[in-house]
């Protein structure tokens, strides 16, 4: 039986779960949105990759899948809007700012409860 992961892991675990994930889409996005034949492929490839790693780090850790889940959402806006930023120069709008409000008021409702 493997021993629980304990709560400071398991975040830092999630945000680097969070971290492939959304790094994984834009490079994907970037391959797709490409000109050149070799950098899409480039492109789609590393994504693969990094997608594929993600999906290895969120789902190899022996912990209550839900719950945890529900607290990765919160990392994975978070990423993805910093992502957006500097990859894509995207910048959030009103109501992706109040709706990642509500993103972060339900992380803290899970985290900070039994």
């Amino acid at each position: 039986m493997m021993k629980p992961m304990s709560k400071g892991l398991a975040l830092v675990v999630l945000f680097m779960a969070a971290a492939l994930e959304a790094a994984g889409d834009a490079l994907v996005r970037s391959g797709i949105r490409s000109t050149a034949p070799h950098a899409r492929l480039g492109f789609c490839l590393a994504g693969a990759v990094v997608l594929f790693l993600y999906g290895w780090t969120v789902n190899t850790p022996p912990w209550e899948f839900g719950r945890l889940l529900g607290m990765y959402v919160v990392f994975f806006f978070l990423v993805a809007q910093i992502l957006s930023v500097l990859m894509f120069g995207q910048w959030p709008t009103r109501g992706v700012l109040l709706g990642g409000a509500l993103i972060l008021c339900g992380g803290a409702v899970i985290a900070f409860s039994n």
